[in-house]
């Protein structure tokens, strides 16, 4: 227990170099910008003229893709497809590379193994589950956190996305850590449950959680509460990311950020394994500090 380091990952232009939806708007020839424009007159139509008056904006482009999907637009969109797309999905140099590089880090130092201390990487995301998990990462990542969709099937046979099954937002991002937190996808358990910190599979502590933005503010400012590592990425070349990012790392958001490269030698790679290794000696220390702890002395003779 608590012996894991979790590394935990956004994925749209942190991981990716755009959005993971821009395979589906050039399949389709649907315009990207004209698509995103119409999801942000959403949440002002349906508080104005549908009277309801909160609207999640971080989730409601959801609504527009089954619109799209059951209109024709995008003709057969289902959850195989989405998968396929995933395929086609454009990462940033050094991924997925960095998520073996990094486990091997620990798995090859012997000490480490000697008390079972390892990393696992997740994606959190608000985006579509099923894209990343037909992607490359998803061989390299113990589980995903994303938008999941139902299919129906229309008269043809053919199946296309229809509802909403479950969402997590920039919010909700929190309740996936916690869920890695006390072990959840591993050991069935409830997020909510109450288990004692001690207990819990991953130590907030020994998280390290990497993303491009403001919008990530709730996750970052839960791993700084709770003394675990977080990183920012910014595009190469992207002067107002990079504006933002380092207005984040003047507001205690973040501890570091670094140009959107995980190539092995880059700032982003050098900084997220140091952290890894920080963790790997902290938790070797006090594993070995428990076991000094409970051996009890050798008994000696007794001196007149």
């Amino acid at each position: 227990m608590a012996n894991v380091i979790a590394v935990i990952w956004d994925f749209d232009k942190t991981l990716v170099d755009g959005y993971m939806q821009d395979p589906i708007f050039e399949e389709y020839g649907v315009n990207a910008a004209d698509f995103w424009q119409e999801v942000d007159g959403m949440p002002n139509f349906y508080q104005n003229e549908q009277g309801i008056p909160r609207v999640n904006r971080d989730t409601i482009y959801l609504n527009l893709f089954i619109r799209y999907a059951k209109n024709g637009k995008f003709k057969g969109l289902n959850n195989a497809k989405l998968r396929e797309f995933g395929k086609r999905l454009k990462f940033y140099p050094g991924v997925p590379e960095i998520f073996h590089k990094t486990k091997e880090l620990i798995e090859k130092d012997p000490k480490y193994s000697e008390y079972s201390i390892k990393v696992e990487h997740y994606v959190v995301s608000t985006g579509m589950a099923e894209i990343i998990r037909g992607s490359e990462v998803s061989k390299y990542v113990e589980d995903i956190w994303g938008c999941e969709l139902l299919e129906s099937e229309e008269e043809n046979g053919e199946k296309v996305l229809s509802e909403i099954a479950y969402t997590i937002d920039n919010t909700t991002k929190t309740r996936a850590l916690f869920e890695i937190n006390k072990g959840t996808p591993k050991l069935d358990i409830d997020v909510n449950a109450s288990i004692p910190d001690v207990m819990r599979r991953v130590r907030f502590e020994n998280m390290i959680y990497v993303a491009d933005g403001p919008s990530d503010i709730p996750a970052f400012s839960l791993i700084n509460k709770n003394g675990g590592a977080t990183f920012a990425i910014y595009p190469r070349g992207n002067s107002k990311a990079l504006e933002q990012v380092e207005k984040l790392r003047e507001n205690g958001r973040i501890h570091m950020y670094a140009e959107a490269d995980y190539s092995e030698g880059t700032t982003a790679f050098m900084w997220i394994s140091s952290k890894i290794q920080q963790f790997a000696k902290t938790i070797y220390e006090k594993e070995r500090s428990k076991l000094k702890d409970s051996v009890s002395s050798v008994p000696k003779h007794l001196t007149e």
